[in-house]
């Protein structure tokens, strides 16, 4: 029987159109826009003026804390500006304007297409190598990777858990790379693992995508310490706690990382990122992101710069169809729509959905009916509905009580309430406005 999280989940229609399509790498825009605030913690500060020449690969703004990370420049040519400009949130952030010219890339990066697997390095030395690279967790939540990789005082990591499982409807991004890339990404999961000093890694894939199950399966005989799980198809499997409680059957107490029960958690885009910055001497300057829609004329998966402007993605597809409403920077459960298609690829672009007129309208709002799904559907064992309802009122002591903080917003309880109700939408108000009174609280 096939392995999966106990409580909670869903299973909407998969619509993984774009998995039969092989990475394409994306030519290069006139123009990249590198948003200097791509991951979780303090924005990166800028070390570049307008008028200077830069290469792929350089640093243009350094880490600003321990819970940031360095930003590179992802072509090269002349700064042309540092500006505040619209990322996909729709607010107004520090960013750097680079005009393109040529593609010289710094001479430390190796780009031989050789597969390096002789691990030579310390962990210390890999940590501040990742940390130097920029990288982050590609998976969509841009937590800065030297972080993960440095266990609290007094907890040790037992196991590294790879995330594999690419939950969100449409998105193959993460399929196409454990197919095309796979000897890369299982040696940047060793990397991870001499990091973390573990013995042990399990990557989780859910049972949608036998060919990349079948294919590491046979690859990872070459691995030592490498397991393949294949997972039942359950949303939001992909979330930290859900494959941690899946795979492991260890659950993360409400309140902790998942280190506090030995478990480390990377994407496989991550593990790709890794090897590439530990091996190749390549910062994080480029990702995969799907390109998909059912209006889309041809969904894929590119290879992209980041700082590209989504509308060359979408340009890439086949062009923007008549009939779309909405388009969404991620998948269609926990992704958010964008204000414009000029906004810029970041580190965190897991996908580009266009959403057509048909889906992409709500429907109106009716009273609750007390049916209970979206407590059923909560993979927290959370009560959506009382959140709600808390969030409406106000009353941000009660919410915080009722572990309104533990919610991970994958929206299972929107898409399972009858009545239409903006389950989440509250919620996320009830996160920010609680997260806002822990933190004045602590400090």
């Amino acid at each position: 029987m096939l392995k999966t999280f106990k409580i909670g989940g869903i299973h909407p229609a998969e619509n993984k159109l774009s998995a039969k399509k092989a990475i394409e790498v994306l030519p290069l825009p006139k123009t990249v826009t590198i948003m200097v605030a791509q991951h979780i913690g303090a924005p990166s500060k800028v070390i570049v003026s307008r008028g200077d020449q830069v290469k792929v690969g350089q640093v243009v703004a350094q880490s600003a804390g321990f819970v940031s990370t360095n930003i590179h420049a992802s072509v090269s040519g002349k700064v042309a500006k540092i500006d505040t400009l619209i990322d996909s949130s729709g607010y107004k952030k520090e960013a750097i304007v680079i005009t393109v010219e040529g593609d010289e890339w710094l001479e430390t990066i190796d780009r031989s297409p050789d597969l390096i697997s002789n691990i030579n390095l310390e962990p210390k030395a890999i940590v501040d190598k990742i940390l130097q690279a920029g990288i982050v967790g590609l998976g969509g939540a841009t937590f800065p990777t030297h972080v993960k990789l440095s266990p609290p005082p007094g907890m040790k990591a037992e196991v590294l858990l790879i995330n594999g499982v690419e939950c969100e409807p449409y998105l193959t991004a993460d399929h196409r790379l454990m197919l095309e890339r796979s000897d890369e990404m299982m040696v940047g999961i060793q990397i991870l693992m001499k990091a973390l000093q573990v013995t042990k890694a399990v990557i989780g894939i859910e049972n949608n995508k036998p060919d990349a199950i079948a294919k590491l399966s046979e690859l990872s005989k070459k691995y030592h310490g490498i397991e393949i799980c294949p997972l039942k198809v359950q949303y939001p499997q992909g979330g930290e706690k859900q494959l941690i409680k899946a795979v492991t059957g260890r659950e993360v107490p409400s309140g902790a990382l998942p280190i506090a029960v030995g478990a480390v958690v990377n994407n496989v885009g991550t593990a790709l990122a890794v090897y590439e910055a530990v091996m190749k001497n390549k910062p994080l300057f480029e990702r995969i992101v799907t390109v998909t829609g059912k209006s889309v004329k041809n969904p894929s998966n590119f290879l992209v710069r980041i700082g590209t402007p989504v509308s060359q993605l979408i340009e890439a597809a086949g062009g923007l169809p008549d009939d779309t409403a909405k388009v969404i920077s991620g998948g269609p459960m926990m992704g958010k729509a964008i204000p414009s298609i000029e906004i810029a690829v970041t580190k965190g672009t897991s996908g580009i959905l266009l959403i057509p007129e048909t889906e992409g309208h709500r429907k109106a709002m009716q009273n609750c009916i007390r049916c209970g799904r979206c407590v059923t559907a909560c993979p927290m064992g959370l009560e959506p509905f009382l959140l709600m309802t808390l969030a409406e009122k106000r009353l941000w002591e009660r919410s915080e009580k009722e572990s309104v903080m533990d919610c991970i917003e994958c929206g299972s309880c929107s898409y399972s309430c009858p009545a239409n109700r903006p389950l989440l939408d509250y919620i996320r108000l009830g996160k920010m406005t609680v997260g806002g009174i822990i933190r004045n609280r602590k400090s």
